[in-house]
């Protein structure tokens, strides 16, 4: 497929792009605290222009040091020094015929306490005190604990309005000087990107940023110029939009990242926020105030799903938006709308959805994905799964100094690692062709290694094979199908339906070998009763050998794995997840249970917390066991009792208790909840 409108010539404004591949911005954590580019950020931004994007935008850059830093790791503008250190990572994108758009960005209510005020100081200490960065990140962690407790200062937004469901952080409203204050910020700081040789701005009116915050009726309750009235609420925005081309002329162009809808109904609030139908007349106003483009985006961090999808989201869903703009403005139109493959890319394209494709995530996985569907290989692409650890791992190790990576693309943040060729044909063996080994076998076969791989199963993939047998989660199967094929490209030899012997391993006579044989689901022992055979792991279930069909299933554990085999057992049986923790998912990424738990209770599943076996607990069993005299057996899952103690309550209560119940050839079920004598059913 030759992708004609893909790599056709765009122009935005003055500046002529070469094609319509727009590598979206994304934090990913590689700056530091006075916001100049380090030699990390520029490879990993190189590598994008160098793999073929047209256009590249930068991640959230601040204009404002006090109350307008998102983290400690990121790009500014805000600051005439930042100019100079900008310049060699404009000229380094240049250099591979791409452009370069800053974006400009403000927190708003979005921001974290913990960081208001306190990165201008950090640039001070860190500039006189050698090894202040390292102590700094030692103590950020136990700021969390202050956050929780609202022990930080107030953050700024528009009018006194709800916390931000991600940051939780206290609001102070910003005064109309203040207003006009950061205004004239935002527009200094596109004067310095246009000093500092970048092509072009973009400002960051949506995922719920102050921009955006000033356009939603949610979150602007002004009663100056700045609120009130749409004309009023888009004031803001469009006085910063004329600025910048007063200041920096007609020929410098300037995009607008536009939340359209801000998907409230989404998450069963309709009537919140602002939805597709005015978010479109913004659009056709700012087209009229100067706009040379729209990114079309949506949602905001209340809906976080809307906008950064997990894995469950078709391709192509929000399509609708970006065309819904599309027919009302003659500026062009970019829009990420979860595309995955050059084929949707240039399908959304001809059909005119929109003029540009914006592909943030793909990027991260694939800093080449423009090259290989120009060269005609799109079978080559690392496709994102959308599996959301880039964003994940970015806010973890944003506390640690860390920065963010890719679950399918070991080198981001690496881009300038070279491997060693040294391979010299040597044979190297890898046993197992889950993830691991597949990497490994790609990786060891570009050094120049004979690689060989002993798959025992009769297809690869290994543990992500269950995980991909999931609802919702067929993106997997990309990954398994992305690293075969891209091991078998370089040169392994995949042995499947093979086990790896001593005798077949040792006819290789292997210079490396490396174990990747995976791991398989624990029966846990401290658990009486894990044996019975209607007990079964998540394996049995995902992987079709234990096949439950009118059931009431029980689920220890609400961990990913729990969730999702709960959601695959919903479909023919009465589920309840059980948890011993306060939460379900304790530790889990909040977007995939955001994701998960409306479908679970859509589906009629229960989940139930804080529920664990304790002492307190035997007494009301005990009375339960006695008031049943058909009752067999009792099984005791999940107790935080000792074996000890086990063992005396059973000769307590005589044989009733055997960790099993059974009459009648059906096992029954006896919950136990503290301080409710109608515990029982059966």
């Amino acid at each position: 497929m030759a992708y004609e409108t893909l790599f056709s010539p765009i122009r935005i404004g003055a500046c002529e792009l070469k094609n319509r591949i727009v590598m979206a911005p994304m934090l990913m954590g590689m700056g530091q605290f006075d916001g100049t580019p380090t030699q990390k950020l520029m490879d990993y931004y190189e590598e994008r222009a160098k793999g073929g994007a047209g256009l590249i935008i930068t991640e959230i850059t601040r204009v404002n040091d006090v109350t307008g830093a998102s983290a400690f790791a990121q790009l500014s503008m805000s600051q005439d020094e930042n100019i100079y250190s900008f310049r060699p990572f404009a000229a380094r994108i240049h250099k591979h015929g791409a452009k370069l758009f800053v974006q400009l960005h403000h927190p708003g209510r979005q921001n974290l306490g913990l960081l208001i005020g306190t990165v201008p100081m950090s640039i001070a200490l860190d500039r006189r005190t050698p090894k202040y960065a390292e102590l700094l990140y030692k103590v950020v962690p136990a700021g969390k604990v202050l956050l929780q407790h609202h022990l930080v200062p107030p953050v700024v937004a528009p009018s006194r309005c709800e916390r931000s469901y991600f940051a939780d952080s206290v609001v102070v409203p910003l005064t109309n000087r203040g207003v006009k204050k950061l205004r004239d910020q935002f527009i200094a700081a596109a004067a310095r990107v246009q000093a500092a040789g970048a092509d072009g701005v973009e400002l960051h009116a949506s995922h719920g940023y102050l921009i955006q915050q000033f356009l939603s009726p949610n979150t602007n309750h002004r009663t100056d110029e700045y609120g009130g009235s749409l004309e009023n609420r888009m004031r803001f925005l469009i006085e910063i939009l004329q600025g910048i081309e007063e200041r920096c002329g007609k020929d410098f162009p300037v995009i607008v990242r536009l939340t359209v809808d801000e998907c409230y109904a989404m998450i069963g609030q309709p009537g919140k926020g602002y939805a597709l139908d005015e978010g479109v007349e913004m659009a056709k106003r700012l087209e009229a105030a100067g706009a040379d483009a729209i990114d079309v985006s949506s949602a905001a961090y209340d809906t976080f799903n809307y906008w950064l999808e997990p894995m469950s989201f078709p391709c192509g869903w929000r399509a609708y938006m970006a065309k819904a703009v599309k027919e009302a403005v003659s500026i062009p139109v970019l829009a990420a709308n979860l595309i995955r493959s050059p084929e949707q890319a240039e399908k959304q394209l001809s059909d005119g959805t929109q003029d540009l494709v914006s592909l943030g995530r793909p990027h991260i996985a694939d800093p080449h994905w423009a090259e290989k569907a120009k060269s005609g290989h799109p079978e080559d692409i690392s496709r994102c799964i959308c599996c959301l650890y880039c964003i994940q791992s970015m806010q973890e190790n944003a506390y640690t100094g860390g920065s963010g990576g890719c679950s399918v693309n070991p080198f981001v943040g690496r881009e300038a690692t070279k491997l060693k060729e040294n391979g010299a044909g040597r044979p190297a063996v890898v046993v197992g062709a889950g993830p691991g080994g597949l990497m490994a076998a790609r990786l060891l076969a570009q050094r120049g290694f004979a690689v060989t791989v002993f798959e025992k199963e009769a297809a690869p993939g290994g543990q992500l094979r269950l995980a991909a047998a999931a609802p919702g989660k067929e993106k997997m199967q990309w990954c398994i199908d992305d690293l075969a094929h891209q091991a078998v490209k370089a040169g392994a030899q995949l042995r499947l339906g093979e086990a790896a012997t001593a005798e077949t391993i040792a006819a290789l006579q292997p210079a490396a070998l490396i174990f990747a044989t995976g791991g398989v689901a624990l029966r846990p022992r401290s658990i009486p009763g894990v044996d019975l055979p209607h007990v079964y792991t998540s394996t049995e279930i995902l992987n079709g050998s234990a096949q439950l069909r009118g059931k009431a299933v029980a689920v220890i554990g609400s961990g990913m794995t729990g969730l999702e085999t709960a959601e695959f057992l919903c479909a023919e049986n009465r589920v309840t997840v059980v948890e011993m923790a306060d939460t379900v998912a304790p530790g889990t990424w909040m977007q995939h249970v955001n994701d998960l738990l409306p479908k679970l209770e859509q589906a009629g599943a229960q989940c139930l917390t804080g529920k664990k076996l304790t002492e307190d607990d035997l007494p009301a069993l005990k009375e339960a066991i006695e008031q049943f005299p058909l009752l067999e057996k009792v099984i005791l899952c999940d107790c935080g009792l000792s074996n000890d103690r086990l063992t005396q309550f059973q000769k307590e209560v005589g044989d009733k208790v055997a960790f099993t119940v059974y009459r009648e050839g059906e096992y029954l079920t006896i919950t136990v909840t503290v301080g409710d004598m109608n515990r029982f059913s059966n």
